[in-house]
């Protein structure tokens, strides 16, 4: 397998299915995802962390053939039929499920919801085909920093197979402060915010990062990027994953505002 090519990936996955519609605001975003699968070797697998699913315990999509999960509102009707019919891995699934419970982490396996937004948006745009299996992991009700980088460390083990895992967020996620066109004003406060998290991501030490990141709310301007941390919190299972620094794959505006990506 070619190494120098990223096995995990965390990136801002945008604003609902605007990419789709070809969304002035999110241009650096769009052909980011397009050119992505050149820089990741091609999977057997996709596993997502998707920011938009929460659960008591991390739960596992379980179905063959997921269905679609529109979990977005007021969008033109196309949105509505927009299909990513890639194939499940149900018994993938049961096998990951195994996994955690044997690194002392719950979990379950739900065989009726569906791909998510933060799921099918951004493999649309990599993978069009959808001829990929693909498993999506929810995050963890409470969104504990310390219970999400452990899950990713608890996950470590698909390392030995040839796997993509997606963390499937965003870095700045402050849903008033957006700029819905294509120009947004300059934000000191994010830029800020998106420097400490570049600087805790590609520490030169894995403990280091681990550190930073579990105490993100002490960052400049944190809780004005997030104030929800639900679209972080899948970078966290990607540090935890990860035992080497990140490099900077995506650093560009989207709906106005800077956004950043992450791959190991």
């Amino acid at each position: 397998m070619n190494s120098d090519k990223n096995r995990i990936v965390y990136f801002s996955h945008g604003g609902g299915p605007l990419p789709l519609l070809g969304d002035p605001g999110h241009k650096a975003m769009i052909e980011f995802m397009n050119i992505l699968p050149e820089k990741i070797v091609r999977p057997d697998l996709i596993l997502v962390i998707s920011a938009h699913w929460e659960e008591t315990v991390p739960t596992l999509l379980g179905s063959p053939n997921p269905p679609m999960f529109y979990d977005y509102y007021g969008f033109p009707l196309e949105t509505y039929q927009v299909n990513y019919p890639a194939p499940g891995a149900p018994e993938k699934a049961d096998l990951i499920s195994r996994m955690l419970q044997d690194s002392g982490i719950p979990s379950q396996i739900n065989a009726n919801r569906g791909y998510d937004h933060g799921h099918f948006i951004p493999l649309l745009m990599m993978y069009p085909e959808a001829n990929i299996p693909t498993l999506q992991l929810s995050l963890i009700r409470g969104l504990n920093p310390e219970r999400h980088l452990r899950l990713g460390e608890a996950l470590r083990p698909l390392l030995d197979e040839n796997i993509l895992i997606i963390g499937s967020g965003f870095s700045f996620h402050n849903m008033s402060a957006f700029s819905w066109r294509p120009d947004g004003k300059p934000d000191p406060a994010n830029d800020a915010f998106q420097d400490w998290l570049i600087e805790a991501n590609t520490h030169s030490t894995y403990v280091a990062t681990r550190n930073e990141l579990l105490n993100w709310e002490h960052a400049s301007n944190a809780r004005y990027c997030h104030p929800r941390e639900e679209h972080l919190l899948p970078l966290l299972v990607c540090a935890g994953l990860a035992q080497a620094p990140a490099e900077v794959i995506f650093d560009d505006a989207i709906l106005g505002k800077r956004g950043l990506g992450f791959g190991w």
